[in-house]
């Protein structure tokens, strides 16, 4: 049998009167992959963040190779080999992400050889599977890519408990099976491993043994292979959940989006798009898929006209739209909720009032005069928390201190409060758990009913597949010809991710390689 490498009995953790654990138990053992399972709030971050010195707990032991350690601090983690990846980065964005990587590692010598460095972290990336650009400032990364580097930032330190938070969200298929070979074989030399995710098929098929919180309590730890994805999500929320699907496939109108041989450039200069043509029609639901950094921000970006395009033209509705500006884009009837909900769709230190409003607040139902209606926007901002359920402490509270699944119904709530033509939203569910997940599937599957054009950008197979009309890759620039969802299968979409099947000189037809 496995040594236990670590036990963490009864810990218990109170913020402001709440409990965020309440006597949790959970138990590590060498050469073993351990999954925690729980919805946003459960209790999972402070549990590890308790176990990575954080946090001290109010009462409980944790004992390390069956000795009590009193963990005090994140460095005395670091120094007994414990390591996690958060979901919120711990990354300095104008520094390279080699220098990231080395900041976090203790390697830092006195006269840095930068090459050699460069060489050492692509060679780690490569290794497990994980495309960064050592020379590149985080700045400049998106947030998938950004993931990546606190994920190599753990592997290349050499940890011996691993913790890591949804570490195949950026990756293809193919390179998510890569990615736990890699952690399987870390945990057949005896480390321990502990991965947070969403996924239920994910858990099922790649943990040894799973724990459940659910309100700040364990209340369940068992073997995968004695459970399954229905019986894991009723112990995450204590109740049946009914999983949210489109169930009108492939009814559409009108051609509301059409791009033509879209060309752009990233934050570095370098292209980012390669004659990108796509069409979006009313009632449809188009699904992008790709791997993060591939050209899925600017696409978005200059379909809202927050990108300037090097080449080809964007229509709205016969229109070309190619240089016209966002405000003119907002009120023709595109809105857009980007990825980055707190850097960039909401403002977190303004309460829930002043982010419903900020792309209305010149608007007659909200200001007279350059005075602004205090009760008609108060109103609007109660009935919205009503209709989507956006539990918060008063409306007046600053939205950085709503859980994540709160800020993006908000978000979403404001960005269709105008009923637009076109909505284009990128990694909807990113962070979320079920219930919330859930919750934004069935504002998207109602605008596709209300008749509006959705082009979803996502990372999730899974909700691709629940959603999409058609689907399309984003692979290096190169945007693959839509399939209906229903030829298409998640082996094929993962080829095209990995760009099989995109070569551009073999002039390959897209639909006959999925």
């Amino acid at each position: 049998m496995s040594e236990l490498l670590l036990e963490m009995e009864n810990i218990t953790k109170t913020f402001i009167g709440v409990k965020a654990n309440d006597n949790v138990n959970l138990k590590l053992y060498s050469g073993e992959i351990h999954a925690l399972l729980g919805e946003n709030g459960a209790g999972k971050s402070t549990l590890m963040s308790v176990l990575t010195g954080v946090y001290k707990p109010d009462y409980g032991n944790i004992y390390f190779r069956g000795k009590k350690v009193d963990i005090t601090n994140p460095k005395h983690a670091v120094k007994l080999g414990i390591g996690m990846v958060y979901q919120h980065f711990r990354l300095i964005p104008t520094l390279t992400v080699t220098e990231n990587v080395l900041l976090n590692s203790g390697e830092c010598p006195r006269i840095l050889n930068v090459k050699e460095m460069n060489d050492k972290i692509t060679a780690c990336s490569e290794q497990f599977n994980l495309k960064i650009i050592p020379e590149a400032k985080i700045w400049q990364l998106s947030v998938g890519e950004q993931q990546r580097v606190e994920i190599v930032k753990l592997l290349y330190r050499g940890a011996e408990i691993l913790i890591l938070d949804e570490p195949s969200a950026v990756l293809t298929p193919q390179e998510s099976d890569e990615m736990f070979k890699t952690l399987r074989i870390m945990a057949d030399s005896g480390k321990a491993v502990v991965f947070i995710s969403h996924k239920m098929n994910e858990v099922v098929a790649n943990a040894d043994r799973i724990t459940v919180l659910r309100a700040g309590k364990s209340v369940a730890s068992m073997k995968a292979s004695e459970t399954n994805r229905d019986d894991l999500t009723k112990l995450m929320v204590g109740h049946e959940v009914e999983w949210v699907r489109n169930a009108d496939v492939g009814d559409m109108g009108n051609c509301i989006l059409r791009c033509e041989d879209l060309e752009a450039d990233n934050d570095r200069g370098l292209p980012a798009l390669r004659k990108a043509c796509l069409e979006v029609h009313a009632g449809e639901i188009m699904g992008i898929a790709g791997v993060a950094g591939n050209g899925q921000k600017m696409l978005a970006e200059v379909i809202t006209g927050l990108r300037p395009l090097r080449g080809g033209k964007v229509f709205f509705k016969d229109e070309d739209i190619s240089k016209t500006t966002v405000k003119h884009r907002n009120r023709m009837g595109i809105s857009f909720v980007p990825e980055d909900r707190l850097g960039m769709g909401l403002i977190p230190s303004m309460n829930l009032m002043d982010n419903l409003i900020l792309k209305k607040y010149f608007h007659p139902e909200y200001s007279n005069k350059g005075l602004l209606k205090k009760r008609d926007i108060q109103k609007a901002t109660d009935e919205t928390v009503e209709k989507y359920d956006i539990k918060n402490a008063g409306i007046q509270r600053e939205v950085g201190k709503l859980s994540g699944g709160n800020q993006q119904k908000l978000l979403m709530a404001r960005e269709i409060s105008g009923e637009p033509d076109l909505i284009v939203v990128m990694y909807p569910s990113r962070g979320l758990d079920i219930a919330a997940t859930m919750a934004v599937h069935e504002i998207i599957l109602e605008q596709k009913k209300r008749g509006a054009a959705v082009l979803m950008i996502s990372e999730e197979l899974e909700e691709i597949f629940e959603l999409s009309d058609r689907i399309a890759v984003l692979y290096d620039g190169y945007l693959s010809k839509p399939i209906d969802v229903g030829d298409a299968t998640k082996e094929s979409v993962g080829r095209l991710m990995a760009g099989i099947g995109l070569e551009p000189e073999k002039d390959t037809d897209t639909k006959e390689a999925v």
